[in-house]
């Protein structure tokens, strides 16, 4: 059962960076991946109005939505759409959310998680500070849904920071769990390995980390490093910058055997509440 994750360094123009992740979804859908997860912000990274490009994919009018169904079909690969600027389902003028979708094989949508920990935050770098409330909204449901490859938790970035989601994702019944991200350079350099690695060891649960790794519009830095990471929290590959696709498969016996040996989640003595959404599919 093979998982991808892509690398991308995204810019402003989409149909470029569509183009870009289409050539290295392909690559993964050539040497057997069943599942891919592309990074945070993947069809446009500094995008002047997220508002109305989310708008315009609500509304049917975008180049996004379209492209995902397609590239999902043609392929035969479920994808997870790293993030891209929508509104409410049903609500086309609402603040957008940072949506991360779900696709199956066949081009059709199975799941939306809307990306809960907004990053307002300041940081040493050139930029100095980052609200990302001042363009998007945040969500609140937990998500997970049922794929060939396990059953998928999904999260965004700046989550990853908020243990109590990810060990929910695992009390749902997930097995891996998505982390598309572009965690900028300082704080990557800090703390991204830390972080990944630890959910995938308190969850046990394979972490799927696709990041974005380059300069992007206005001198914006990201640290790159995608990984996927095992239950015992190794890093099966890795790749600190530029674009990539990197490759690795789930060994589902040792997964079984690594919860069976040590049962952290029948130990588990306090729990956090969350509004659990599952995928259409189920």
């Amino acid at each position: 059962m093979s998982l991808a994750v892509i690398q991308m360094t995204t810019q402003a123009e989409v149909r470029t960076n569509l183009a870009s992740a289409r050539r290295l979804l392909e690559r993964a859908a050539e040497q057997g991946a069943q599942l891919a997860v592309l990074p945070e912000n993947f069809a446009a990274m500094g995008h002047p109005d997220p508002r109305a490009l989310g708008r315009a994919e609500a509304l049917g009018e975008g180049a996004i939505l379209p492209w995902l169904e397609a590239t999902a079909r043609e392929l035969g690969l479920w994808i997870v759409a790293g993030t891209l600027p929508l509104p409410p389902d049903g609500r086309p003028d609402g603040k957008p959310r940072a949506c991360s979708l779900l696709f199956d094989a066949e081009g059709h949508r199975v799941a939306r998680y809307d990306k809960i920990h907004l990053f307002d935050v300041d940081v040493a770098d050139n930029r100095g500070s980052y609200r990302e409330s001042d363009d998007y909204a945040a969500g609140s449901a937990l998500v997970v849904a049922d794929t060939p490859v396990g059953r998928l938790g999904l999260s965004v970035c700046y989550d990853l920071r908020f243990p109590e989601l990810y060990g929910a994702l695992r009390q749902a019944g997930a097995e891996l769990i998505s982390a598309p991200s572009a965690f900028t350079r300082v704080t990557g350099t800090a703390h991204w390995q830390a972080l990944i690695r630890a959910r995938a060891i308190e969850t046990q649960c394979y972490l799927l980390a696709a990041a974005q790794g380059g300069e992007h519009p206005g001198g914006r830095q990201t640290h790159g490093h995608s990984a996927i990471v095992d239950p015992w929290g190794r890093l099966l590959c890795e790749q600190a910058q530029g674009e990539g696709m990197l490759l690795a498969s789930r060994d589902r016996a040792e997964q079984l055997a690594i919860r069976q040996r040590m049962p952290v989640s029948n130990h588990r003595r306090f729990t956090v509440p969350y509004l659990l959404e599952v995928g259409l599919s189920e």
